[in-house]
């Protein structure tokens, strides 16, 4: 895969903690518009459809499934789904996503979309054929070779050609949407055995098909022992499993970026999954005001962007408030996801943790606290070689002085600081 066309990670925006299986044409404009107006100057170019874009009814039997079982679906005569127009109204006669793809394009953003792992089971039951063939479906589908958490789909065979061939036509004919980013869901943690190989058969249709797509693997958590393989297959990888909004999920982000922090590099991204701030859950069971307090987002942005990983964003954009606004808007923050080196993690107990990367011209050091108290946290420069006198706190902007070398910072419960020396 040609991975030169990613030097830093995707930033964007996901549909998928705010709306579950239910967002449509118009909620993905408004966020489009929004982030077009107000995010785009900042790095923030992706809007991706999470999903089940091609179902219909989705949401409506939400207390019994998340996933409505064997519902119908919008597919085309070669086993590929299509958008439900119940929803994506535009892609009415074969359109699909072209139409909604071209409206983010004219913003100047990028357009993804989320799909499953494998065939739909309804191709297999139907024997649609694969494109360019005349082998059917069936013929390729694994009927004991399933999610367990959703009913769309087979797993594929890949020890037959057609298999790679449904994969060549379904990232042909994203192409010709104009998609330019793929999430594949019931893959990367390797749940079933055909995964690793269709991983790489994902990897062989993009090759192929002519444009530059980005091929994000979910769900987590990765494993480190395959770590080779989707470094050298895939953009980017979830190590955690779904990321919501309460600290110890955030607290135990500190032992998996410390596990992954080592395969870092351009084109290669471990994923800590979105960023769930803001207004989520409306698709779930109701919306309301993420439940992390700023100073654990605070933390988290400065995690995220010290360790570079993928920025997806999880709020309702469109009701952002300035404070939640002021966190994605942050240009020292958001640099660091541009520089070239690996960051590291110097120091982790239950109390603390510290970070650091550099760049050309400066170190940049974060200081957590991992307690649920407010306290001091410092690092002593000298065990990095570095003689310094002054630094600028990244969140707040100040200036503070810095004492026999020492770098020391009150630091809220649960909160963070950024220094620049």
């Amino acid at each position: 895969m040609k991975k030169n066309f990613l030097t830093s990670p995707p930033m964007g925006w996901n549909s998928y903690d705010y709306y579950d299986t239910t967002v449509t044409e118009a909620d993905v404009k408004a966020n489009a518009d929004y982030m077009a107006a107000n995010l785009k100057e900042y790095g923030w170019e992706y809007v991706v459809v999470d999903i089940e874009w091609y179902s219909y009814n989705t949401g409506t039997r939400r207390n019994e499934h998340q996933y409505i079982p064997f519902e119908a679906v919008e597919m085309d005569e070669y086993s590929r789904l299509l958008p439900c127009p119940q929803r994506f109204p535009s892609a009415v006669n074969g359109a699909g996503f072209k139409p909604l793809a071209d409206y983010v394009h004219n913003l100047g953003l990028k357009f993804g979309i989320h799909i499953m792992r494998g065939i739909p089971r309804i191709a297999a039951h139907t024997h649609t054929k694969i494109k360019g063939t005349d082998v059917p479906a069936s013929e390729i589908a694994v009927f004991n070779n399933i999610c367990w958490w959703n009913p769309d789909m087979y797993g594929v065979d890949p020890n037959k050609d057609a298999s790679q061939i449904y994969y060549n036509s379904l990232l042909d004919l994203y192409a010709e949407w104009g998609v330019d980013f793929i999430k594949v869901d019931d893959i990367c943690r390797m749940d079933a055995p055909t995964a690793e190989k269709e991983i790489i058969m994902l990897h062989n249709a993009i090759n192929q098909c002519g444009r530059d797509i980005v091929l994000s693997l979910s769900p987590g958590p990765a494993k480190i022992d395959k770590a080779w393989c989707y470094e050298r297959y895939a953009n980017m990888w979830r190590i955690t499993d779904d990321f919501w909004d309460n600290w110890p999920l955030l607290l135990n982000m500190f032992e998996r970026c410390e596990l992954w922090e080592r395969h870092v590099s351009d084109g290669s991204y471990p994923d800590c999954d979105m960023l769930p701030i803001g207004k989520i859950g409306k698709g779930f069971f109701g919306e309301h005001d993420t439940n992390f307090t700023m100073d654990e987002q605070i933390t988290m942005m400065s995690l995220w962007c010290m360790f570079k990983s993928p920025m997806m964003i999880g709020a309702e954009l469109t009701k952002l408030d300035d404070e939640t606004l002021s966190l994605l808007t942050n240009k020292d923050i958001l640099g660091l996801l541009k520089l070239r080196n690996q960051a590291r993690q110097l120091v982790r107990n239950k109390n603390e943790a510290v970070w650091m990367n550099t760049d050309d011209n400066y170190t940049y050091i974060e200081l957590f606290n991992l307690s649920d108290d407010k306290k001091e946290v410092s690092f002593d420069l000298s065990e990095l070689g570095i003689k310094a006198e002054k630094a600028e706190e990244l969140w707040t902007k100040e200036n503070v002085c810095i004492n026999h070398n020492i770098l020391i910072s009150d630091i809220p419960a649960h909160g963070a600081a950024v220094y620049r020396i």
